[in-house]
């Protein structure tokens, strides 16, 4: 099991390392992204309105358990297996059970969207600019992840909610993969496969 993990670790590294549109470089102006860690799950944080995405009919702040947070310009959007989700918001709280039958596999996935103000760079949130149809095409995946008529249920606190979502999770598609798999989509430089938050982050 430990020769298993460490052999994990080690591709996830390598895949992380290893750049997809090795091309591209920031616009001087567009539209200001951020990629955020909690150090288990990545998101990614959008404007609520920027050029022609309006992500306000889908996410509503009355899905809310305290609707006053839908007044937030910013939304965060990640996405992981449900048990995973709702069992792991912290490291303090993995469960060697709950990662297990994830890695296997699990088709049972949720969106997680928090209502948040626009952040703040820092050691564990990064700014990115985008241009606008970069920016349209990271929209569109995000949307394509919500199972159509998604139902929604209570977050980890007032200002967040899950969603039902598409999509199979394993230990070859984590919650930061998928964030790796958005920001490769919309055409950003980023790793080739992106299973800790920590190969995702580096990229910016």
């Amino acid at each position: 099991m430990l020769v298993a993990l460490a052999l994990y670790a080690v591709a996830g590294l390598v895949g992380g390392a290893i750049p997809a549109n090795d091309a591209w470089r920031p616009p001087a102006e567009g539209v200001r992204i951020f990629v955020e860690s909690n150090g288990v799950h990545t998101g990614i944080v959008v404007p609520k309105v920027a050029e022609g995405v309006d992500w306000r009919p889908l996410v509503r702040p009355e899905h809310l358990a305290d609707p006053r947070y839908g007044g937030h310009t910013h939304l965060s959007f990640g996405w992981g297996d449900r048990a995973f989700y709702l069992e792991t918001p912290t490291w303090s709280e993995v469960k060697p059970a709950t990662v297990l039958a994830a890695a296997r596999g699990s088709e049972d996935t949720l969106v997680h969207v928090d209502h948040v103000p626009e952040p703040i760079p820092g050691v564990e949130v990064r700014a990115i600019t985008l241009r606008p149809e970069e920016y349209r095409r990271l929209a569109d995946f995000i949307r394509r992840t919500f199972a159509d008529a998604p139902r929604h249920y209570r977050g980890y606190g007032p200002y967040d909610v899950f969603y039902d979502a598409k999509g199979s999770y394993s230990f070859r598609r984590t919650c930061n993969a998928w964030t790796g798999e958005a920001l490769r989509h919309a055409g950003v430089r980023v790793g080739r496969w992106t299973p800790f938050p920590v190969t995702v982050l580096n990229w910016f």
